[in-house]
């Protein structure tokens, strides 16, 4: 780029996690989009995280789906809606409208949601639309609306700045939030006195941050959150004016809640008295508390009774909508919020109106002018792929997911999707489990090709803009969803050109017959048009009629609800509601499973698992357990471990560690069938769900757990992906100049030099490239290296009868580095460093490849005894702070080490 040449930047939201973040995106002008943190954004003033530092390299059309495609073959848009059109008409022709469902995303923008659920419920008139959600805030929705009469999320980020006390249950912020767990660092810096509380099983990263870390049993919350409503009421700690004047129920609460003593309390949840009462005693004498909650909380068959026993402390109390105070559901997804404001759950109409509410029923339908609406909920995700498994969904339309990795038994699901008589799908992937079974797939425009809103956890529209041109026949998701509306015959009702134009009329909706009514209210954008839309600022709702024009930075003052009341049931009165920790944990298999995020991938990683550069940290899934549970099992450091239940089966690396108690064990979400031989790990999950919300419990199941009987390992870096992968276990992930591959077998091949030829993909015209290899057959240790006439690699292998020590960072440096001397080849057939070139050892910082022995280097050598001090040495842990936990394990070994 020439000096002094400005970037033109366009102001977009990150796609990823439920903050929000503001982003500038610029085009270097070489095929490359340079990202940076919008400073001006009041979600993250700047601030990213890795996954959103690394967007731009998740871009471009390698493996994209850019045509549409009926049963395997390319045909044109006009073809494939019509396709679409007579299936869909066809079954309900045949079967009623309730035998086709939509299954749709967090990912779409607030413009696609919109525009599905009107199809589906105003003029097809079924209720069987759901969204992926389902699976990570519905309890919070169930828990909203019995407390406070809508799904009413109280505060703002503002909030975790200004309170003393931050209790965080059942979230790991600092991998699945870390813009977040800046902001709290960065208060807790300027103002020691904040205290922060983790109530986890695990000891998760956010650990590092905690003043306390209380690892309760597995589902236990409800029990925690009982006896400390009944401490604080037996300490007088209630707002009486507050709880007479703004709620009902609390003696039944409290009647619920007196059936758990101070000892049951402790017993139930596994903790000691002394940490339990220093939990209760810190929420006691501290006015000013937050409680943050996500999906340990959510994902559970009691997720709405745990959210409930949280909502009802925070009642007693009063601490609810002033400035620190309050509970606060963090959100999964970039757009989970906007899917709920416009009736993307099977519970909902649009506008958080109520579908079983006949008023509310006539309002919606009335404004769309819709044919049809129903009068009862559609099936909730799992019922719905239940239903799609027993034949009575007949047409299923899923968009912008992947249910056949994400779901409850995922085999399961896939084997539904596979079997149902006409799937759609519209992705922006060529590949995925998902789109692998499915009849028509409809190419969708992506992040940075598209453009509408999203909202985030405290209720904050932003914009989403595209800034590349979609390719080859990419559309839109709304627009696709309206012309196959207009085929269905509903073409006026469709007639949008632009998202403005959804948006404004959503916006509509909100205000029609609200009068103060509903919590949702946006009635300050109903004027708006398109060059409105195009400059709107971020702004939280309620956006109400005469408020700052489009354009304009709002008011500095974030706006909270429930401070004087004013909720949304029909007294204006919240409720509190009794609640009875469960029965008991569930029995069966050895292990309690729980499942998650890890640091640097999202959701099924279609999108993250493009980038190389997050791929550094944990490049194949895993499976964190005890060391007791490990010695017992016969599991090794780095060896493989074998989950399995009567659903499935998970191949995995071991991670030994204390982060776990005994008898529990921990495991990614995010591997698939396209980057791992047996990594989908909901394929064990059993499919219970809450009673009240239809969540999934994907954080309590039960499995063995055996050390998987390898006889051989191996690692390897390939510059093309291999066509088949010839192992029992494989993991696949994007490395700078092709993929690197975790593997093992079962059986050692016959013929380990064709074998490693094949996973190169060299060919019969390739057989004069230099071909490299090493082999010690007593010890099943081989090695194999192939280059092209100019010295670039073209694979490199590893085998050993144990797990491979080679350093993959290393490895994948000089495999990436382009040309290689001949020195430099040997060196990279050996796998170690040559004499004066460094190895980073495996990467702990993604932001800056800052490696391990980098790290405990620096430390050494320097004394280090702070996390900052190595930020400052290192650059490590200077960015988005995920690796910040890991730094601070790494400063502790030194020391213990120097102390020995």
């Amino acid at each position: 780029m020439p000096d002094g040449l400005a970037l033109k930047k366009t102001r977009t939201t990150c796609p990823y996690c439920g903050v929000g973040c503001g982003i500038l995106a610029s085009d270097a002008g070489d095929g490359k989009v340079l990202v940076s943190g919008d400073p001006d954004h009041p979600a993250n003033f700047g601030r990213l995280c890795g996954k959103g530092a690394a967007l731009g390299e998740t871009l471009g059309v390698e493996g994209r789906l850019l045509h549409p495609q009926v049963y395997g073959r390319r045909v044109d848009w006009d073809s494939a809606i019509a396709t679409v059109a007579e299936g869909f008409a066809r079954t309900i022709a045949a079967h009623g409208p309730d035998s086709v469902a939509f299954y749709v995303s967090g990912q779409l923008l607030t413009e696609d949601y919109y525009v599905a659920n009107k199809l589906m419920k105003g003029f097809i008139g079924s209720a069987n639309i759901d969204t992926n959600s389902r699976l990570c805030m519905a309890s919070s929705v169930a828990g909203h609306r019995r407390a406070f009469g809508a799904d009413t999320v109280p505060g703002c980020y503002e909030d975790l700045e200004e309170a003393d006390l931050v209790v965080a249950v059942g979230s790991n912020y600092a991998w699945c939030h870390p813009v977040l767990s800046q902001r709290l660092a960065e208060a807790k810096a300027k103002r020691p006195e904040l205290r922060i509380v983790l109530i986890d099983p695990r000891r998760s990263a956010s650990a590092e941050l905690a003043d306390l870390h209380l690892p309760i049993k597995p589902d236990s919350d409800v029990a925690l959150f009982n006896g400390l409503l009944r401490w604080l009421e037996e300490n007088g700690c209630g707002d009486d004016d507050f709880v007479a004047q703004h709620t009902h129920g609390l003696e039944a609460a409290l009647a619920s809640a007196r059936e758990t003593s101070l000892g049951e309390a402790a017993r139930l949840t596994g903790l000691g008295l002394a940490e339990l009462l220093d939990f209760y005693r810190l929420f006691t004498v501290t006015p000013k508390v937050v409680t943050l909650y996500s999906q340990g909380v959510n994902q559970s068959e009691s997720g709405t009774d745990k959210v409930n026993a949280i909502l009802n402390c925070h009642l007693l109390t009063g601490r609810i909508g002033k400035p620190g105070c309050g509970p606060f559901s963090l959100t999964g997804q970039p757009n989970a919020m906007g899917g709920r404001e416009v009736g993307g759950l099977a519970n909902q109409l649009a506008a958080h109106m109520d579908i079983e509410n006949p008023g509310h029923r006539a309002l919606v339908q009335g404004f769309w002018q819709a044919p049809a609406m129903p009068e009862k909920q559609g099936l909730k995700a799992v019922d719905l792929f239940e239903a799609v498994a027993a034949g009575r969904i007949k047409a299923l339309w899923i968009m912008a997911t992947n249910p056949a990795v994400s779901l409850p038994e995922a085999d399961r699901v896939r084997a539904a999707i596979r079997d149902c008589p006409f799937v759609v799908v519209s992705d922006v992937e060529q590949r995925t489990d998902t789109g692998d079974v499915a009849d028509v797939l409809l190419p969708a425009a992506a992040w940075g090709e598209k453009d509408g809103t999203v909202t985030n956890s405290e209720r904050r529209i932003s914009r989403q803009r595209a800034f590349l041109p979609a390719p080859g026949e990419a559309r839109p998701d709304w627009k696709i969803i309206c012309d196959v509306a207009a085929a269905l015959g509903w073409g006026d009702a469709f007639a949008y050109t632009a998202p403005w134009q959804i948006f404004r009329e959503y916006a509509a909706l909100t205000a029609d017959g609200n009068g103060g009514t509903r919590d949702l209210d946006l009635s300050g954008c109903l004027e708006w048009d398109g060059a409105d839309y195009e400059a709107a600022a971020p702004f939280q709702w309620p956006f109400t009629a005469g408020e700052a024009a489009a354009g304009e930075t709002e008011a500095a003052a974030p706006k909270r609800f429930f401070a004087e009341g004013g909720f949304f049931t029909e007294d204006r009165r919240a409720r509190f509601v009794a609640v009875t920790p469960p029965a008991g944990e569930i029995g069966g298999l050895p292990f309690l499973l729980n499942t998650g995020r890890v640091r640097d991938q999202w959701h099924t990683m279609t999108r993250s698992g493009r980038s190389p550069r997050l791929a550094q940290h944990v490049a194949e899934p895993y499976v964190e357990i005890h060391p007791a549970d490990a010695a017992r099992l016969g599991v090794t450091p780095a060896g493989l471990v074998e989950l399995t239940n009567h659903r499935g089966s998970y191949l995995a690396r071991a991670v030994i560690t204390e982060r776990q108690q005994p008898g529990q064990l921990f495991a990614p979400m995010h591997w698939n069938g396209q980057t791992a031989s047996a990594g989908r790990i909901d394929a064990l999950v059993a499919p219970r769900r809450d009673p009240v919300s239809g969540q999934p419990a994907l954080k309590m199941t039960r499995v063995t757990a055996m050390a998987a009987p390898l006889a051989w390992y191996g690692f390897a870096v390939v510059a093309r992906r291999p066509a088949d992968i010839p192992a029992d276990y494989w993991a696949l992930a994007r490395s700078q100049a092709g993929f690197r591959l975790e593997l093992g077998g079962r059986q050692v091949p016959a013929d380990w030099p064709t074998f490693a030829r094949r996973l190169f993909g060299l060919t019969a015209a390739e057989e004069t490239v230099e071909f490299l290899a090493y082999g010690d057959s007593d010890k099943g240790s081989h090695r194999f290296a192939a280059f092209d006439a100019e010295g670039r690699p073209l694979g490199v292998l590893y085998v050993a009868a144990e797990p491979v020590a080679a350093s993959r960072a290393w490895v994948c440096q000089q495999f990436d580095s382009g040309t290689l001397e001949c020195g430099a080849r040997r060196a990279l057939l050996a796998g170690r460093a040559c004499e004066g070139d460094a190895d980073p050892g495996p990467i702990i910082c993604s932001c800056f490849a800052v490696g391990r022995n980098q790290i405990l280097a620096a430390v050494g050598a320097q004394k280090l005894t702070s996390v900052d001090c190595v930020s400052a040495a290192t650059s490590a842990g200077s960015n988005c702070g995920s690796c910040r936990a890991e730094i601070q394990g790494l400063i502790d070994h030194v020391t213990v080490e120097a102390a020995e």
